[in-house]
């Protein structure tokens, strides 16, 4: 079990990948049962958009209608991490994210990242126009690990973007661990750059594999390096999260809302 400042401290995980995603190794099922023994409030399944080499069929995402909103007191999101991309995708609207109209109805969310198997790694300019450009998108709600120093951008830009579209940006643990080698230096500039914007991020695991669903302790320790206000942490409480989701058009059902509502009463 987590200490207790750290389970109050962020009580939501928005990025975590399923055995759905061939590169992770967990069920949902696995995924419930471990975020109980953190002591998790809220985890979210973002598998991987249709344009990654491993992603799961269409159908995977249009059947998380099946799943429950709450097993064991832990609320469950249903959400993708899609792709951004160099080009319209197919049935799209014209958005450069893989994410066609009709999967939209059945996602409460969508993270966006760079994945070099979909988006070759290009110059400052390019890789800040097509953030910016899925963060102008109107389906996307968080973007992916954009500390990745395979991807530099203007962080400046982005993240005067992000707070014009309402879009957080994600201090991903993973990135500071096996994944994205480099990004430290790189994350704490991004937090000074939101912090110096007063603009918001998510923090998550990226786990896959469900023994690390939760897991935020390097991800928290640059954030208190950075002395981040705490306020402008959406996924601290599932309350702040589902308003934030609320605010994106995105609807839940009464029982959900009120679990959240009474977490914090």
């Amino acid at each position: 079990m987590r200490g207790v400042f750290v389970i109050n401290f962020i009580a939501c995980d928005t990025h975590s990948h399923t055995v759905a995603s061939t590169h992770a190794y967990s069920t949902l099922h696995d995924y419930i049962a471990s975020a109980k023994d953190v002591g998790l409030s809220l985890l979210s399944i973002t598998d991987h958009g249709p344009e990654m080499p491993d992603s799961p069929h269409m159908w995977h995402f249009g059947n998380m209608k099946v799943w429950p909103r709450l097993v064991d007191n832990i609320g469950i999101l249903r959400g993708i991490e899609a792709n951004i991309l160099s080009q319209p995708f197919q049935g799209s609207g014209h958005r450069y994210v893989d994410l066609p109209d009709g999967m939209l109805p059945f996602l409460d969310f969508a993270i966006a990242s760079f994945h070099e198997p979909v988006f070759t790694p290009g110059s400052i300019k390019d890789n800040t126009a097509a953030m910016i450009r899925a963060i102008k998108s109107g389906v996307v709600q968080i973007i992916g690990h954009p500390g990745n120093p395979n991807y530099p951008i203007n962080q400046d830009e982005v993240v005067r973007a992000a707070k014009d579209n309402n879009v957080l940006l994600e201090i991903n643990n993973s990135s500071f661990l096996l994944s994205r080698k480099g990004s430290e230096p790189i994350c704490k500039r991004l937090l000074e750059t939101v912090a110096n914007h007063d603009w918001k991020i998510s923090v998550s695991s990226d786990a896959h594999i469900s023994y690390d669903v939760g897991k935020f302790d390097q991800a928290e320790a640059i954030i208190e390096k950075v002395g981040f206000n705490p306020d402008n942490i959406v996924t601290k409480t599932p309350k702040r999260f589902l308003s934030f989701l609320q605010d994106h058009g995105k609807s839940f059902d009464a029982e959900l809302l009120e679990w959240a509502n009474k977490l914090e009463s």
